[in-house]
């Protein structure tokens, strides 16, 4: 018993030091710290997976971590890490699932600072599928959408500065899109339908790299519409006033290259035009020269060899888009053809502001159609006109009334007289037997006799030939086999 009780003693001190080695913390290898925390030991897996591209392990990590501990500090990052998973991974399905679960993260995590995060990440996708102004702007107008919610939600983040950038060369290619469209409808002659993209370009991309060219086209489709005015046939006071309404239009985009953007290129062509409608040219302030060369600074140009191999890109070149000035976050009035049409005609009728009409439409006072009536219905009480009617005149007839006398119609098919022979004549009253029937399998004799009674002026030989047997039996020889 006494050499029993040392052995018994070390064997509780290793049972007592094996008790506390199993409660020594779970060493982390991927974070190089202890922890006790499962969960966190699931984030850093996933982590470590999606830095090498296993993309599919780590959201099937990250969704046990969410599954298994969802009351987990680390839920939110998990979360936010699934999207970053579909994001990392590209391809237009992914970048679609990467949108969900970031709109997801939106939703359970609105007040987290990682939201801002989310929402940038969001404009991102809709940015890195955005195509060059000649093709397909879905992506481009979901771009300028998300940047704009990220600006307006969340001021305050420190993502702000770049969503503002990105969502710069955003509106620059939606920009030279505008301007193309209206370039092509100035170029086939529909100045109304030019006029109103242009007006709406530089209302609401006054950032654009070729604003002053815009402006420029823009007072170049009023002086050309002021041109179709003047060929019109109208009244010359109307006609006037839509030629000053117009003029003065063209003048102001003349004016706002000038005062504006007095740096660019179209300065000079702005202010001869304003010359030649004798118009006063503005001179810009110091404060618009500042603005108007920053802006011209910071825009980068593209090499000869880049813009070669944009050719070959889907993503469009922003290089030219500006670095400085604030984005606009709101859309103004956008102007329509109907209201450049509706303004010329305001302008005739001397009603400025006033909305409606066209400027060929002229309806001269009772001569428009009637309301519209609502349709007849079959079973609805015909109103007796009768009462309303005057009576006919003594000796007028009625073109209605059904005259037994009533000359015979020209076009009327009538019996050829000569070709009846006299039998017509005498036979006049009585109904003619119907003509013998070709392919008819007949009696012989009966054919004979009706032959025979059909007309009594016919000659033997026209008798025998009608009525020969031979050329019935070989007329049932070709229709009927024997």
């Amino acid at each position: 018993m006494i050499r029993r009780a040392p052995v018994i003693a070390l064997l509780g001190v290793l049972l007592a030091f094996t008790a506390a080695c199993t409660n020594k913390k779970v060493n982390n290898p991927l974070a190089n710290v202890g922890s006790k925390q499962p969960d966190k030991v699931l984030f850093d897996r996933a982590m470590d997976a999606m830095k090498h591209n296993r993309f599919d392990v780590a959201r099937m990590t990250l969704q046990t971590l969410i599954n298994t501990y969802p009351d987990s500090e680390f839920v939110a990052r998990a979360k936010l890490a699934v999207g970053d998973s579909w994001y990392a991974e590209g391809g237009s399905a992914a970048l679609a699932q990467a949108e969900i679960e970031y709109k997801d993260f939106e939703t359970f995590f609105p007040n987290m600072p990682e939201a801002a995060e989310a929402q940038l990440k969001i404009a991102n996708i809709h940015y890195q599928q955005m195509e060059k102004p000649d093709r397909d702007y879905t992506h481009a107008m979901r771009a300028e959408e998300e940047y704009r919610s990220l600006i307006l939600q969340y001021p305050d983040s420190k993502l702000v500065p770049e969503a503002k950038q990105r969502l710069l060369e955003v509106q620059e290619v939606l920009g030279e899109r505008e301007y193309d469209i209206g370039r092509f409808y100035f170029l086939r002659q529909s100045y109304p339908a030019a006029i109103a993209r242009l007006n709406s370009l530089v209302d609401r991309y006054p950032l654009y790299s070729h604003a002053d060219d815009a402006l420029f086209l823009l007072g170049q489709s009023y002086e050309a519409e002021v041109a179709v005015i003047r060929s019109k046939p109208m009244n010359e006071t109307a006609k006037a006033r839509a030629v000053e309404e117009f003029t003065k239009a063209a003048s102001d985009a003349y004016t706002k290259i000038v005062t504006r953007y007095p740096m660019m290129d179209r300065v000079d062509d702005a202010k001869k035009r304003l010359e030649a409608l004798h118009r006063p040219v503005p001179e810009p302030t110091q404060a618009a020269l500042a603005q108007n060369k920053a802006e011209q600074e910071s825009r980068h140009s593209t090499s000869m060899f880049g813009s070669v191999l944009s050719g070959f890109k889907k993503h469009p070149d922003v290089a030219q888009a500006t670095h400085v000035g604030d984005p606009t976050l709101v859309d103004p009035h956008v102007t329509s053809a109907k209201d450049v049409v509706n303004r010329a005609t305001n302008a005739m009728l001397g009603n400025a502001g006033a909305g409606g009409g066209s400027i060929t439409a002229e309806v001269t006072p009772g001569t428009g159609p009637e309301p519209n009536q609502p349709a007849p219905r079959s079973d609805a009480v015909q109103p007796d006109n009768s009462a309303t009617q005057p009576p006919p005149a003594a000796g007028a007839t009625d073109s209605n009334e059904l005259k037994p006398n009533a000359p015979a119609d020209s076009n009327e098919l009538k019996v050829d007289s000569s070709a009846a022979g006299s039998s017509s004549s005498d036979n006049a009253g009585q109904a003619l037997p119907p003509p013998p029937q070709v392919n008819e399998v007949q009696n012989p004799e009966n054919a004979a006799d009706s032959s025979s009674s059909s007309s009594s002026s016919t000659t033997a030989s026209e008798k025998s030939t009608s009525s020969s047997k031979p050329k019935k039996k070989k007329g049932l020889k070709k229709i009927i086999p024997f």
